[in-house]
């Protein structure tokens, strides 16, 4: 985790406290069960949650600990024990590390699918607003990032509106994936621990247990969720790009805030570089990265290793944190994208009714012209448009064989605007609802 790229409650969900305490949690609910089930006394398990729950646990002793022992887990237990006392001893009954291990992950996991729910909730509602504002701002559609036809820049927004709403859906999808339970023990078969106290610590916790979990959660979970991320990431830096483009010098159809004070480059006091956006690029590119190790934690060798552990200590904080920062500052990016509608059109004019193309070509097959020598007329006309700089309308009312086929006044009105923005408001409607 990068200072830089970071946002404090994200950052304190990977915390050595935050984790710490939610090991204390797990081995003291499990302790609660046990008592129920008398195998460990009742007064115990109350000793457990007074004196545990009341800790302050000290990170660097338990590393110290920890250098000494080789195993992070009886780190903690050790120093908890300090707290607890005698009663220490009926603290991890029956369990195995996996148990304490996996199940903080999937608590952390699902903590950090919230906070990841509500950024996406909050980018939701500033491209749903500034997707109205601009329902019909006219402005060309590119495709290899050539003019193409019109359209608005509320469609595009609308688009983006879609494709993240989706991206929560899956999301949604992911957390509940994730939020599973491992108390089972060595080997998952609850041999020397009951079944019950599993169910116990995960109504406890949110979660729900896993319904074979050998010695660890199975991983094919985890790789879903991070995967699910990647896609989200993905669709960060598809809407980032756009706003680049938007903002080329020769484009300038809508540019991130440049708030006052703010300098573009060291050199160049001109300059207005889409910083945000670029930085978005390269965030996404990160939490992507990190889906395909979590793949190929999948494959662990019989009931469990820990060739998966390093890599979740690396990509749990990291795609987390990094995805939670990303989706906050794209939030802004569109909350104070400015935006430029007269640059939209005189941009589409550019080439001179060239976008109404189309119009024309299907209007001359409905006319009784054969497609082919349609196309051919049309784009005779439209070359002059590119290679001569000529009006393509003028160009086409000049043209014997296209005016045979259709009258003047059926050719104007081809270049209606109007005519690709009729079924906006059913866009919106499909979108919004």
């Amino acid at each position: 985790m990068i200072p830089r790229y970071s946002r404090p409650e994200m950052v304190a969900i990977w915390s050595p406290e935050t984790r710490f305490r939610i090991w204390f949690e797990i081995e003291a609910h499990a302790c609660d069960a046990l008592a129920e089930l008398g195998v460990i006394p009742r007064e115990a398990a109350k000793t457990i949650w007074e004196k545990g729950g009341a800790a302050q646990f000290d990170v660097g002793k338990i590393d110290e600990i920890e250098a000494v022992t080789k195993h992070d887990v009886i780190a903690f237990l050790t120093h908890l024990a300090e707290f607890v006392g005698p009663d220490a001893r009926f603290i991890h009954q029956g369990m195995t590390s996996s148990d304490v291990l996996d199940t903080c992950l999937a608590v952390q996991l699902s903590r950090a699918s919230d906070i990841l729910l509500a950024d996406l909730d909050g980018l939701l509602a500033a491209l749903k607003r500034r997707a109205f504002e601009h329902k019909d701002t006219v402005t060309i559609g590119r495709s290899h990032g050539i003019h193409a036809e019109p359209t608005t820049f509320g469609v595009k927004l609308a688009q983006a509106y879609a494709e993240f709403s989706r991206c929560r859906e899956r999301l949604v999808h992911a957390r509940e994936d994730i939020a599973t339970c491992a108390i089972s023990g060595a080997i998952g078969t609850f041999a020397n621990i009951d079944p019950y106290v599993e169910e116990h610590v995960a109504k406890k916790l949110g979660l729900k247990p896993e319904p074979v979990s050998t010695q660890v959660i199975p991983r094919d979970r985890h790789a879903m969720f991070f995967a699910t991320l990647g896609v989200i990431a993905s669709s960060v830096e598809r809407l980032a790009t756009e706003i680049r483009h938007l903002q080329r010098t020769e484009v300038l159809e809508a540019e991130e805030y440049f708030s006052p004070g703010q300098k573009g480059s060291s050199a160049m006091p001109h300059k207005r570089n889409p910083v945000l956006t670029e930085n978005l690029t390269g965030l996404a590119r990160m939490v992507r990265s990190m889906a395909l190790p979590a793949m190929e934690n999948v494959a662990l060798w019989h009931e469990r290793d820990i060739s998966h552990s390093s890599v979740e200590r690396m990509i749990g904080p990291d795609a987390t944190v990094t995805l939670d920062f990303a989706l906050s500052r794209l939030t802004g990016v569109i909350d104070k994208l400015l935006v430029y509608p007269d640059n939209m059109l005189k941009n589409m004019n550019k080439f001179r009714g060239l976008v109404h193309s189309q119009r024309v070509l299907l209007a001359l097959t409905q006319a009784g012209v054969s497609r082919e020598d349609a196309y051919r007329l049309v784009q005779r006309n439209a070359m002059k448009v590119w290679e001569h700089g000529a009006d393509f309308l003028e160009e086409l009312l000049a043209d014997r064989e296209v005016t045979v086929a259709l009258p003047e006044a059926e050719i104007r009105e081809k270049f209606d605007l109007g005519y690709h923005t009729k079924h906006v408001d059913t866009i919106f409607k499909r979108v919004f609802g």
